[in-house]
């Protein structure tokens, strides 16, 4: 068993991390604050040209064709300085793989170059719904043929990029007949459509730069050569092209918990009390060497799920594994580090707080915890 990266690897983790310390994290705190689009937007273009938005897509539809070690690695790193820009990137890389995976030929060239060069600054999946998280198949937004197009009616929620995307996967029904699950189909949707409407931007507890939106259908037209693989075959797509986000997610919480520690230890190297640093105290010393213990546990669950996938081997449970895993870790790490530093920790002028607050989404999205362990106990039970 060789746990050495490759060159490659080695290479795109450690660019990752330099354009992580020098672009990524002097703004952090400031997208934070402000939600300053145009500088979110201008590191996604400088991130595409350094081929960072289709690290496991092939080079002739304008890839890097790194890998999916090569995407976990990346997205720890961009992880570390500014989480809202990792989602960005981690769900633009998912957007161009599941074209690739499953798509026509036509909509593998006029769709994934333009996510991959970063003349489109993000892409979004639509998949959510108020009365569709965990339980995706009970979706209502419906599509109903028209001629040579479908009409498209109802509404999204927690949409990611959704402000500026450049094309959205969008899941409805198209047989209301069948069993649950079974009439849902997948579609290339573009923001110019018309009936296509993104609305507000939702008001979160943290990673504020990422733009979170609703999606609203109003009988918007989309061409019937924009169906994503097969009609009433979208549901399958969900469940199993996507788990690839997983890794992506897991991967940028672990980022975020390594930065929490890295921070916290540094502090409590420094912090004097009962004349000495705090660092020598037990308490203090088994909450760094837990956290760092349970962080690099994290990560080797998350190789070994990318690596699978790399290997084109069954790789579902493991994603689910190392992402409930890595998100859980994360969020101690954080809430940890946040009570090494005590009332320094509760405050803004150290990052840990904003760490605290982009951290708690990540055992959520992309498959709350729950619904982790519910696909691990269903595989390992089959």
């Amino acid at each position: 068993m060789d746990f050495e990266l490759t060159e490659e690897q080695k290479i795109i983790q450690d660019t990752a991390a330099k354009f992580a310390k020098r672009e990524l994290e002097p703004v952090a705190a400031e997208l934070d604050q402000t939600k300053n689009r145009e500088i979110l937007k201008a590191n996604l273009r400088k991130l595409a040209e350094l081929g960072f938005m289709g690290l496991n897509v092939d080079p002739a539809y304008g890839g890097t064709g790194a890998g999916v070690v090569s995407f976990s690695l990346a997205m720890t790193e961009l992880g570390r300085a500014c989480a809202s820009t990792a989602v960005t990137t981690s769900v633009t890389n998912m957007v161009a793989e599941v074209i690739q995976v499953v798509g026509t030929e036509e909509q593998k060239q006029k769709y994934i170059p333009p996510l991959c060069s970063g003349e489109w600054a993000a892409g979004s999946f639509g998949l959510t719904e108020t009365c569709a998280g965990s339980d995706p198949a009970s979706m209502r937004t419906s599509a109903v043929l028209d001629g040579d197009e479908y009409v498209l009616n109802g509404g999204k929620i927690f949409i990611t990029s959704a402000e500026y995307a450049g094309v959205f996967v969008v899941w409805a029904v198209t047989d209301k007949e069948v069993k649950k699950g079974k009439g849902i189909t997948a579609f290339l949707v573009e923001p110019s459509f018309p009936g296509f409407i993104v609305g507000k931007d939702e008001k979160k507890m943290g990673q504020h730069a990422s733009s979170t939106n609703e999606l609203r259908f109003e009988n918007c037209r989309v061409p019937k050569e924009n169906v994503l693989g097969k009609v009433n075959d979208g549901f399958r797509i969900a469940v199993s092209e996507l788990a690839g986000g997983r890794i992506g997610i897991g991967s940028m919480a672990l980022g975020i918990g390594l930065a929490a520690m890295d921070c916290a230890t540094a502090y409590a190297k420094e912090r004097i009390q009962f004349d000495k640093p705090i660092s020598n105290l037990q308490a203090i010393q088994w909450m760094i060497a837990d956290n760092y213990t349970r962080l690099e546990a994290s990560q080797l669950l998350l190789l070994r799920a990318a690596s699978l996938k790399d290997q084109k081997k069954p790789y579902a449970k493991e994603a689910s594994m190392a992402k409930v895993y890595a998100t859980e870790s994360a969020n101690k790490a954080c809430y940890d580090a946040l009570q090494i530093l005590g009332g320094y920790g509760y405050t803004a002028d150290f990052p840990v707080e904003r760490f605290t607050r982009d951290v708690r989404i990540t055992s959520i999205y992309e498959g709350t915890s729950e619904i982790q362990r519910l696909i691990i106990a269903r595989d390992l039970l089959k």
